[in-house]
């Protein structure tokens, strides 16, 4: 019986999400510059979709450094 180790299932979830959210958010940027993602080389997109993923872990690191000076009552000084 093997076992699974759960950090790294939890860890693999997160970043298909993170995955597919940058995916919707590079089909948005592609749309809005005015141009088709069929029209772009592949290297292109995944640079793109490399870049939304940036953002999007930027986010959440950010929101949890907030959180956690929330926590120890440090809201007022960051």
């Amino acid at each position: 019986m093997k076992l699974n180790n759960p950090i790294k299932h939890i860890s693999a979830n997160l970043d298909k999400k993170i995955r597919e959210s940058a995916i919707q958010a590079a089909n948005s940027r592609i749309i809005l510059a005015g141009r088709k993602a069929e029209d772009l080389d592949p290297d292109d997109l995944e640079i793109i979709v490399k870049e939304e993923e940036d953002k999007i872990r930027s986010r959440i690191k950010e929101k949890g450094l907030f959180a956690v000076a929330a926590l120890l009552g440090l809201g007022w000084w960051i």
